[in-house]
Order: C-alpha cells, then structure tokens, then sequence
C-alpha cells in the first residue's frame, strides 16, 4: 500500500482564527457559495492557493465556451484521474443538481465504465488523458475530441481545469480532507 503525505499540523482555517488575507478570500468565497467547503478552509492556509483557485476556477465556469454538463464531466475527468475522492463527491453532486448532467453519464464516469454519449466521451476521455500524460494526449484521443466537435482553444480550457483541480485535488490529498455533508450523498465508496 502507498503511503501519503498528510498534513500534521496544518488544520482548517475559520473566519475566527484567519489572518488578514485569509479571511478576505474566505468571505468573497462564502458569499458566492454560501459556505466555506472544507476544502477551501484548508487551501486558505496559503491564502494565494484559494485565490488562484478561485480565479481560475471562475474563468473557467464563465469563459470556458463548454456547457455546464461538458464543464461538470470534465472536472470528474481530472478529479477522477487524481484520484480525489472529495473533488468527486462534489462534482458529483453539482452535476446531478445543478448542472444537468444525464443520470446514466454520471453513473457511468462513477463506475469508470464507458459513457454513454459518444460526445461527453470523447470530452471525457481526452480530458483525463490530458492529465494522465501530463499534456500529451495521443493523437487519436486528440481527433476524436476535435472530431466530437471540441475545438483546440477548448483543450487550453480543459488546460486550464486541469490547473485548478491540480489545486484543490492535490490539497484535498494533503489534508485528507473530508467530504462536507452537501456532498456526502456523493461520496465515492
């Protein structure tokens, strides 16, 4: 079994014990979800971590030009390759509540089975296999996305996703941190 590194005495940051730069990122952030995740009370701990997340993230979510079922499969793509089981949770979650991802799609990234939209596979699939070759997808990964009707200033999009989730994926490892209860219902077994 491999061990990981895990934080021992970084804890959560709360409004109540942050710092000035802390806290200002930790309220812009609960205003716009309307909580603070316990994943960004831990990426707080270097407050240009959450900022950095946040912007990018934002830019993404607003610019990205893909809908927010294709943005929602591609965040479980990388999540799912990073192996982050609370990126997926909430992923999860927003793709069945809010972003209106198909039932049988999200279940299928999930089961780590074939989806069953040639389109959202493609996306899928190049998407995680951006991640899993640190940027170099084959070249039949590649024609099929372009093929599905993707365009390249959508693969530096998906480039861009694959950054943010580096941020929270890999400070979710750091931290183990748990799945918050909006999520729970998601949580991967």
């Amino acid at each position: 079994m491999t061990q990981h590194f895990v934080a021992q005495t970084l804890r959560g940051v709360t409004l109540d014990t942050a710092d000035a730069a802390q806290k200002e990122v930790l309220e812009g952030a609960q205003k716009q979800v309307g909580f603070i995740p316990n994943m960004y009370a831990n990426m707080v701990n270097v407050a240009g971590v959450l900022t950095t997340y946040l912007h990018g993230y934002a830019a993404f979510r607003q610019k990205s030009g893909l809908a927010p079922a294709e943005q929602e499969v591609v965040f479980l793509a990388i999540s799912r390759q990073n192996g982050c089981d609370y990126c997926t949770a909430a992923h999860s979650m927003l793709a069945d509540k809010m972003s209106g991802v198909p039932g049988p799609v999200l279940a299928a990234i999930r089961a780590d089975q074939p989806i069953p939209d040639a389109k959202l596979q493609a996306l899928y699939s190049f998407a995680r296999e951006l991640v899993s070759t640190a940027g170099k997808p084959s070249q039949a990964t590649a024609d099929a996305f372009l093929a599905a009707g993707y365009s390249e200033t959508a693969a530096l999009n998906i480039i861009l996703a694959a950054a943010v989730k580096t941020l929270s994926n890999y400070s979710n490892h750091l931290f183990a941190t748990e799945v918050d209860k909006r999520f729970a219902a998601y949580k991967v077994a």
